[in-house]
């Protein structure tokens, strides 16, 4: 594989990165199976392995940790994330200073390590000052438990403000994001990466495969997987993205490649992404997304893609996207109701 520069950090990552969302409960129960899949992808080159505290209840980072025995710890990029409920304790959850130093203890006691090389917010946490977020990871960093620290699912404002606040009070950066992004998800392409290029950050992008549906077994007219209907992703009957899978297709038939082969590449063609992470559940799903590593797209091909999904749109949209408390609470996009009555 070619090595890319994570952001400015020095770091070099596979274009591919490992996620292990799918290893524990949440997917693959099988942990020696689960570890045999990691040591594959290692051994094809994959350097760069990305988890979180929430997958399967600390269960991912388990299975990681022993995946990474025996000397290959130091040859990988270890990746893990903090922000979701760890717990029915309000305060084991968020981007509080008093959590994620907690948190990361625990991360670093299931991953069997003494350090991990990126931390990331999961995902915002308006009630917490970022200031007071940035410096317990300044501190995290200092103590040598952490390489780097990111964030997940950010928008571009508060990408910004992070970096302002840490230039303002020489606290460290955030190197990182972590944003949706695929074929069928293009919003990002708008102003996160090109903020994450101007700042300097490395991203890796989740769900290049658009949940799934970008496999092509989500199709109009068969029926919905039901694994994935029984967790109630709405998603995968939306019509506009069934219809856009329909016209997706024909396009990677004539590019001579399968439509999960024509995501995967699409996703690490932009300029602004580093990695796209791959979260095979089987081994024959980490076989088929490692045969098309090598494929890149032709201008000819991503100008047709664009003519199905335009640059930055999504199609409707993943049932998992962040939206700000403006939008999810309404009593910060209403006056009170005297208020308007008055007016």
């Amino acid at each position: 594989m070619k090595y890319r520069t994570l952001g400015r950090t020095g770091i070099k990552v596979s274009p591919y990165c490992l996620g292990a969302m799918m290893f524990g409960a949440f997917g693959n129960t099988d942990h020696d199976d689960c570890v045999r899949i990691i040591h594959k992808a290692l051994d094809a080159g994959v350097n760069f392995i990305d988890t979180a505290d929430v997958y399967s209840g600390g269960e991912s980072e388990e299975i990681v940790g022993k995946a990474l025995k025996g000397g290959r710890r130091d040859h990988v990029v270890l990746a893990t994330k903090a922000h979701l409920p760890m717990g029915d304790d309000p305060n084991q959850r968020g981007n509080s200073r008093r959590w994620l130093v907690r948190a990361l203890d625990d991360s670093l006691r299931r991953l069997g390590t003494d350090h991990v090389d990126l931390y990331q917010l999961h995902r915002p946490a308006p009630d917490t000052d970022v200031e007071e977020t940035l410096s317990a990871l300044t501190d995290l960093v200092r103590a040598g438990k952490v390489r780097a620290i990111g964030t997940s699912t950010f928008p571009a404002s508060e990408i910004v403000e992070a970096q302002w606040t840490a230039e303002r009070r020489g606290l460290q950066r955030f190197r990182t994001e972590q944003p949706p992004y695929s074929i069928l998800d293009r919003s990002v392409e708008r102003e996160v990466l090109p903020v994450c290029e101007r700042y300097g950050m490395g991203t890796l992008v989740w769900s290049p495969l658009a949940q799934g549906m970008l496999t092509g077994r989500f199709r109009k007219g068969l029926p919905t997987d039901s694994r994935r209907a029984a967790r109630g992703f709405r998603h995968f009957s939306d019509e506009a993205r069934l219809d856009a899978v329909e016209q997706l297709i024909p396009i990677a038939e004539e590019a001579g490649m399968s439509l999960t082969h024509l995501a995967m590449a699409f996703a690490v063609a932009h300029p602004g992404v580093t990695s796209a992470l791959i979260g095979p559940r089987t081994m024959e799903q980490l076989d088929d997304l490692l045969a098309g590593a090598d494929l890149t797209l032709d201008d000819e091909t991503l100008d047709r893609i664009d003519g199905v999904v335009a640059p930055g749109t999504d199609v409707s949209r993943l049932d998992m996207a962040y939206d700000t408390p403006p939008i999810t609470e309404p009593a910060l996009r209403r006056r009170p109701s005297a208020d308007r009555s008055a007016a």
